[in-house]
Formats: structure tokens, C-alpha cells, sequence
């Protein structure tokens, strides 16, 4: 049986945790600053949990954890 492979664009994306779940960063907090708000630009800077519908399909990317 050949090796299972890790999708490499989500292994830049997603941590798991030590519970077991996946964390990742949200989108559009990098450029572009000034015309956001400072209330979404704090929420943005927050580290999000994979809710349990896409937690399947996070599992199969990454395989070896």
C-alpha cells in the first residue's frame, strides 16, 4: 500500500488542536486595513474551531494529523 498523502494547502491552514478539533485563521485581515472597521478588524484577529460539517472533509486532508 503506497503512503497516504497530506493535502499540503491544508496543512498551512489548519492546526489541530489538543483535543482534537482543527483551528484556523480567518480570511481578509492581512491588506486593505483602513477601510474596515476596528469591531471586524478585532474579530479577525481571532482563531476559529472547523464546526462539524466540514470536519470530515479536514480529517481526510490531513490524514497524519
Amino acid at each position: 500500500m503506497p503512503k497516504i498523502k497530506t493535502c499540503r494547502a491544508a496543512a498551512k491552514r489548519f492546526k489541530k488542536t489538543g483535543s482534537g478539533k482543527y483551528k484556523f485563521r480567518k480570511s481578509h485581515s492581512s491588506h486593505i486595513l483602513t477601510k474596515k472597521s476596528t469591531k471586524r478588524k478585532r474579530s479577525l484577529r481571532l482563531d476559529n474551531m472547523v464546526d462539524q460539517d466540514n470536519m470530515k472533509a479536514v480529517r481526510r486532508m490531513l490524514p497524519n494529523g
